[in-house]
């Protein structure tokens, strides 16, 4: 059925908003109205981005970044109305549509996904531990507790390190990975992990009533130890360390046999 008056109306006032270069504006709205709209809308969708994205905001000058702001907000139709879900469809903008152009770092992409990972952990709802856990619970032979805030990423690019004095223009030879978590502070942070530490909390979440040692275990038999021992000496201590920073809030009893 074809739109209604009114509702053909608000598409060409929206797609005036979004692009008044290639949409005209509704016949009969004065200009000094739609000015005040035009830039009300766009400036409210740069600020979030100017707040998502400070690092990736750095690098450029003023006329670039608002050319590329100006691009999603052209052309990026957003699946979600919430504020909070817009620097996310920047990231899904920029992956999937958006062509980078010469003046574009070569880590584009890579930088705004670490940036935006930052942010849903940093806005995340708090997740108390589940009934049951002890937080001095013993992670090796009980169950190790990971806490849901945290993720883990890898990265063709040192993200973590790239500010306005560091911009490296070409990849690095291995994959770098990020553990991104949030403290019971509220904190946000880093670890800079390897595959083997990102495959151990990626088995624990495969196996939620496995033991600290049952998933070491499995670890060392996937990377083809002889001898186990010095992994699961090395993955006590990791385990201890990822307690001190709130990325395993405690352990509970061992249900899973071996």
């Amino acid at each position: 059925m074809a739109d209604a008056p009114f509702q053909t109306l608000q598409r060409r006032f929206a797609a005036h908003l979004r692009d008044p270069h290639r949409h005209p504006a509704p016949a009969g709205v004065e200009e000094r109205r739609l000015k005040i709209y035009r830039e009300l809308f766009f400036n409210n969708i740069q600020g979030f981005l100017d707040r998502a994205f400070p690092v990736l905001r750095s690098l450029y000058e003023e006329p670039e970044w608002q050319r590329l702001a100006r691009t999603f907000f052209d052309r990026h139709a957003c699946r979600t109305p919430y504020f909070v879900e817009i620097p996310g469809e920047f990231v899904r903008f920029l992956e999937q549509d958006y062509a980078p152009l010469p003046q574009d770092p070569p880590f584009l992409i890579a930088l705004a996904h670490y940036e935006w990972l930052e942010l849903v952990l940093d806005t995340a709802a708090d997740a108390p531990p589940e009934p049951g856990v002890d937080a001095q619970g013993d992670l090796y032979q009980g169950v190790p507790y990971l806490s849901p805030l945290h993720c883990v990423a890898s990265y063709p690019w040192p993200v973590h390190r790239i500010s306005a004095d560091f911009q490296p223009r070409e990849p690095l030879d291995e994959l770098v990975w990020l553990l991104v978590y949030r403290d019971r502070e509220d904190t946000v942070g880093f670890m800079e992990i390897n595959a083997a530490t990102a495959r151990l909390l990626a088995v624990m979440q495969a196996r939620p009533t496995a033991s600290g040692e049952q998933v070491l275990r499995q670890l060392a038999n996937e990377l083809g130890a002889t001898d186990p021992a010095p992994i699961l000496a090395f993955g006590k201590d990791l385990l201890a360390r990822l307690r001190q920073r709130d990325i395993l809030l405690g352990a509970r009893r061992a249900t899973e046999s071996t």
